[in-house]
């Protein structure tokens, strides 16, 4: 009878050029282990395991996409390697499998059959700018992008205000950071002046900055934010 392998979920770096700071070495004694893996992009994913200098070669592993348009009939012959006894590795683009990630499609299938998960330390930018940011880490909700539309955007910031207000609840978001300064306009623009507003941008990475003001205080600071990834986070009082 042969024993299936375990579903690994293998955090990537935030922030290029880090991953002597935040990829342990029990991850990389792991990977020996693992020959079998899935991406969302296959290229990135080669790279990235690559640059770790685990394996003496990266063409003898083998890659398959799983991303957000991967439908689940798909995942039974993803699985396959794991099911003849081999580990499964899951490689997020950015930060940690399954949060915010496509990887979570992998994990409920994994449940659904049995199948050991096995989650590892790594970056997470959304846990780490709530870390950071000195708000309700008891009481937080994730909430993904938000709307784009000037009119969209404006209603949904006011309703996440009253709920962060009603619950005591840290609203957290992301944005494309081509879309970092529109935003921050918007929730600087939308949010009452007592609100703390935390902007955490490029998280491990050289242009880190991590600030919690309330919005009125933001009102008064000029400034373009950098092009790089940013997390969002407030708490209404």
């Amino acid at each position: 009878m042969i024993h299936q392998g375990k579903l690994f979920l293998i955090p990537n770096v935030i922030a290029e050029n880090t991953a002597s700071l935040v990829i342990t070495d029990h991850i990389k004694r792991e990977l020996h282990s693992i020959r079998h893996f899935l991406a969302e992009d296959v290229r990135t994913a080669r790279r990235y395991l690559s640059s770790l200098k685990v394996y003496e070669s990266i063409e003898s592993l083998s890659f398959s996409v799983l991303d957000k348009d991967t439908p689940e009939t798909d995942l039974k012959k993803l699985f396959q390697p794991l099911l003849e006894g081999n580990n499964l590795g899951v490689i997020s683009e950015s930060g940690c499998p399954g949060v915010a990630d496509p990887g979570a499609l992998a994990v409920a299938y994994a449940h659904q059959h049995n199948i050991s998960v096995i989650p590892m330390v790594g970056p997470s930018s959304i846990i780490m700018a709530l870390m950071a940011s000195g708000l309700n880490g008891q009481c937080f909700a994730f909430h993904g992008y938000l709307p784009i539309e000037s009119k969209d955007v404006a209603k949904a910031i006011k309703e996440l205000e009253r709920e962060s207000r009603a619950k005591k609840q840290t609203q957290i978001f992301i944005e494309t950071p081509f879309r970092n300064n529109a935003l921050m306009q918007n929730l600087v623009k939308n949010l009452s002046d007592s609100t703390l507003l935390t902007r955490a941008i490029d998280i491990t990475g050289e242009g880190e900055e991590i600030k919690t003001l309330p919005v009125k205080a933001w009102k008064s600071i000029a400034g373009n934010l950098p092009k790089l990834p940013a997390v969002f986070l407030f708490l209404a009082r």
